[in-house]
């Protein structure tokens, strides 16, 4: 028997645009203190809306939902950007939170040497969802989007090439928020 699974999942990459501006201005452990909120933060507002956090690397999280929670998933991600920008802006950091959020099969396991195995997905679909383009907002594959209700889908509009589906409030961002 296989020790890994494959799952269909809801998957969410986060992570903070001007990341490396903001880092180089302060010292490691005021860096290391703003990241522990926005991680917290994070991983409560993931939990709360049904999902787990796979990892935390530098500024970014991953992050998988059940398919059967793709609109409370989504809801919480909303959130989740609304919460982290405010947190960031009133740490003085010029930076927005950035998701993006494909549905599609992963494989699930726990992966790494004896001592550092830990649970992960990985596939196409994770490698998918970490290429949307989402320059400031939340971006939604349109695997994503078909997965939510028609409620949920009015907080979004295509956006093409390729077929994305972003916030609508992410239309009409800051001049320095747009950079990556």
């Amino acid at each position: 028997m296989s020790e890994f699974l494959e799952q269909p999942l809801l998957i969410a990459f986060t992570g903070l645009n001007r990341y490396t501006a903001q880092i180089d201005r302060i010292e490691d452990l005021a860096v290391a203190r703003i990241m522990s909120e926005y991680y917290q933060l994070t991983g409560s507002v993931v939990r709360g809306a049904g999902g787990r956090v796979v990892k935390f690397t530098g500024d970014g999280a991953l992050a998988v939902y059940p398919p059967e929670e793709s609109d409370r998933a989504v809801l919480g991600l909303l959130e989740l950007k609304r919460a982290a920008d405010a947190l960031m802006e009133a740490r003085g950091w010029e930076c927005h939170v950035v998701i993006k959020v494909h549905f599609g099969t992963v494989a699930t396991g726990e992966f790494g040497s004896d001592a550092d195995r830990r649970y992960d997905v990985l596939g196409k679909a994770v490698n998918l969802t970490a290429r949307l383009d989402a320059s400031s907002g939340i971006a939604l594959s349109a695997e994503a989007f078909r997965r939510l209700s028609p409620v949920v889908r009015t907080r979004f509009k295509k956006h093409t090439p390729p077929i994305t589906y972003i916030r609508l409030e992410d239309s009409h961002q800051p001049r320095w928020a747009k950079r990556a």
